[in-house]
């Protein structure tokens, strides 16, 4: 629910209702003038619940400038991302399902290679939809779905004018597991060790490097965050931090000054009434972290389809274009990302690919009270498998939790209905209502399972053309058969 009424919001800024709208593709608010495009920048930290974020009720620790984001913008409190890194980034990239985009497990490129990428030839992303706009593309921080050693132009294909990116640990490169301290980093230039550097801060530098050189132009910048995913590290403003859980607090508070870092530089610049801030989280917290929010404490959900591991912080701010001190309980999930960037800066959609999202672009801006979406939906975490045709999902049907504003359905494997919770009531997850005979949840259950009888029959296969063979290609048969591997070779000290 909205904190502030929309039409009393209106009044107090002194706006008729038609002072904010989109006008076709081309936004009119405030200074930014129709034939203006605003400036994204789409910052996704990882490995991050709700539990660590003060503006959602987070107890023991202070994240300033993303409270501050929230109180000047729009914070929403049911955005679904997929509970693993690889089908989020997957979903965000191609507005697609993983059902449909064959991402629906984690296949880490570098490591495990076996011929799958993330082929341009077979998939669209953002940035390439954004460049038919005239955008100025860049991204900075964690990519892991292409290895830079066998397709070193990947970014560019994949529609970045400019990039900065870890690659992912890349088997037989020791180098390359380091993503903070002595960060290895590709750029157009290639890779190398930033001896001495933390690599948060090489990305964060990147991008302002890169809005200084384009702020003349309208600028698509994606920053895929590597913090706060462990391996567990001090930071630059807190070096000599001690402790497990206060060692995950001080690299919070980082993501949040780099945040604060971030909005100076646009500030400075002078391009922050033009500029769509849009802060978020690939999926929950790992689980052996806990934290309390609200009063209870919340374990991290990271590979589950707990709230707590698909439900994730979602800000957006923008002055003058996007209404400040709004919580919107608005529907949304991370196929809406692409149509909503392309329809802020007036892109036009591909042709012949299919679209799974809804733009959210008209309430962003104050235009409408709600999404269009009536059902949001995540799907199971779980490594992908190795066959003699290539990565595949684990499961034919993976399984998955669709919701409402008030219901949750878990659906399994099976494609049968395993638990219906009630949010509202049990925010823990805890009361299964299936058997239930009140008339309203009976309703809840017969409609989502509607929705889960729309999804096809079987989960699409990641699509690639294969890439020759690597003496360094890992052969596991699932992400688990891979990790016991590493971690003999690593006690023997062997890697």
């Amino acid at each position: 629910m909205h904190n502030i009424k929309r039409r009393d919001f209106l009044k107090t800024m002194g706006l008729g209702g038609a002072a904010i709208g989109l006008s076709g593709f081309g936004l009119s608010v405030g200074k930014l003038q129709k034939h203006q495009k605003p400036n994204i920048l789409f910052i996704m930290a990882d490995d991050l619940g709700k539990e660590w974020i003060s503006c959602y009720g987070a107890e023991g620790i202070e994240t300033p400038n993303i409270d501050k984001l929230a109180a000047g913008g729009m914070r929403f409190e049911n955005v679904y991302c997929m509970p693993q890194c690889t089908p989020t980034r997957a979903t965000l990239l191609t507005g697609q399902y993983p059902y449909n985009n064959g991402w629906v497990n984690h296949w880490d490129v570098p490591r495990w290679g076996a011929g799958c990428h993330f082929d341009w030839n077979h998939n669209t992303t953002f940035a390439k939809v954004m460049k038919t706009a005239g955008y100025k593309t860049a991204a900075a921080g964690k990519w892991q779905i292409n290895d830079f050693r066998v397709t070193p132009d990947a970014m560019e294909k994949h529609g970045f004018d400019d990039w900065c990116m870890w690659t992912g640990y890349e088997t037989g490169v020791e180098a390359s597991a380091e993503r903070y301290w002595d960060a290895y980093i590709n750029t157009r230039e290639g890779s190398k060790t930033y001896e001495g550097q933390f690599g948060e801060d090489v990305f964060t530098d990147f991008l302002i490097d890169f809005m200084k050189k384009n702020k003349d132009e309208p600028m698509m910048m994606y920053y895929p965050m590597a913090l706060p995913h462990p391996p567990l590290t001090a930071t630059p403003d807190e070096p000599g931090v001690k402790g497990k859980k206060e060692t995950m607090a001080a690299m919070v508070r980082y993501v949040d000054s780099l945040v604060g870092k971030l909005v100076s530089a646009i500030d400075e610049l002078g391009i922050r009434e033009n500029t769509i801030i849009i802060w978020t989280t690939d999926n929950g917290t790992t689980k052996n972290f806990r934290n309390k929010m609200n009063g209870r404490e919340v374990r991290g959900g990271k590979a589950t389809t707990r709230e707590s591991g698909v439900n994730i912080p979602f800000i957006v701010n923008a002055p003058g274009i996007v209404p400040a001190g709004i919580v919107s309980d608005a529907l949304s999930d991370f196929t809406d990302l692409l149509p909503t960037f392309a329809e802020l800066g007036g892109a036009e959609l591909p042709e012949n690919w299919q679209l799974d999202g809804k733009s959210i672009a008209s309430h962003l801006v104050g235009k409408s009270n709600d999404s269009e979406r009536e059902w949001i939906m995540a799907m199971g975490g779980h490594p992908a498998k190795l066959t003699e045709r290539g990565v595949e999902p684990m499961f034919e049907y993976r399984d998955r939790v669709i919701r409402d504003k008030q219901y949750k359905l878990f659906v399994g494997k099976d494609r049968q209905p395993e638990k219906l919770i009630d949010l509202h009531a049990d925010p823990g997850e805890k009361n299964n209502l299936l058997s239930s005979a009140d008339v309203n949840v009976i309703a809840a259950k017969d409609k989502l399972m509607a929705v889960a009888a729309s999804f096809p029959e079987k989960d699409a296969s990641p699509k690639y053309d294969s890439t020759p063979a690597q003496l360094w290609d890992q052969t596991p048969k699932s992400m688990n058969d891979f990790i016991k591997a590493f971690n003999d070779r690593r006690t023997k000290n062997k890697f």
